[in-house]
């Protein structure tokens, strides 16, 4: 495929999935937004709302020695919450965890995405379900989605075992209600963008689709309903999360 095709030229709004279409769509759009409903994006808003700085990090040991080089808190997966310490990657216990000025925040794929845009130095917005509207008023606002400064859309997605991409429903919807509120952008959506809008329309009730999916599922079973619930309020925050000089803060 020739690099100028992939790029999707002529449209102002573009979506591509994970680091390869991040890495991609990086190249010539004006502004990224990365999507990662469960859970990087979600908690990455739930922590700026409280007024933390979030330092996006790969997934990987060497976190907690980079959170001591910056001054930061590491936060550690789910299922290595302490009393002592309490912030992990999970939207729940971040909104009840004490607020600390910077928290590092490894996940493998919406903060190794946001990581890699960023040595680039591109801004990138973080957005999920809560914020989706929020965060197409914004980019409207600041002057993106024209063919001069293309807005890139990016669903994380996960990942199989043999670590190659998996397309999630929860990121696909969640791209598709920020395309949604830039379906009136100037330079128009691509026909991949447009494409991934389509599945808004057709799924009338987007919480109970992503409580049944794949990602759901396994969160719920796995006893973190809560973080399922939280990431499915639907336009409920106006927060956005502004990517500068590495590190995740209210625009």
């Amino acid at each position: 495929m020739a690099a100028a095709v992939s790029a999707q030229p002529g449209s102002g709004v573009r979506f591509d999935w994970g680091l390869a279409g991040a890495a991609e769509l990086g190249r010539v759009c004006a502004v990224l937004v990365v999507v990662d409903v469960l859970s990087f994006t979600t908690t990455v808003e739930v922590a700026v709302g409280r007024g933390m700085r979030v330092h996006p990090f790969p997934w990987g040991e060497q976190a907690a020695a980079y959170a001591r080089r910056v001054g930061a808190v590491a936060a550690t997966g789910r299922r290595q919450v302490t009393r002592e310490h309490p912030w992990s990657l999970s939207p729940a216990a971040l909104s009840r965890a004490p607020v600390v000025p910077d928290l590092v925040l490894p996940s493998p794929n919406g903060s190794a995405i946001s990581a890699a845009a960023s040595a680039t130095g591109l801004p990138v917005v973080a957005a999920n379900l809560r914020n989706a509207r929020a965060v197409g008023r914004w980019l409207t606002s600041q002057g993106y989605g024209s063919t001069a400064a293309p807005v890139g859309v990016v669903a994380a997605g996960e990942r199989w075992p043999d670590g190659s991409l998996r397309p999630s429903v929860e990121d696909q919807l969640g791209a598709a209600s920020v395309l949604d509120a830039l379906s009136g952008a100037p330079g128009g959506l691509s026909v991949e963008a447009a494409m991934a809008l389509a599945a808004l329309a057709s799924t009338p009730d987007v919480p109970a689709a992503i409580r049944g999916c794949v990602s759901g599922r396994e969160l719920i079973e796995g006893g973190f309903a809560e973080d399922v619930e939280i990431a499915v309020r639907v336009d409920t925050s106006a927060v956005i999360p502004l990517l500068r000089q590495g590190v995740f803060s209210a625009a």
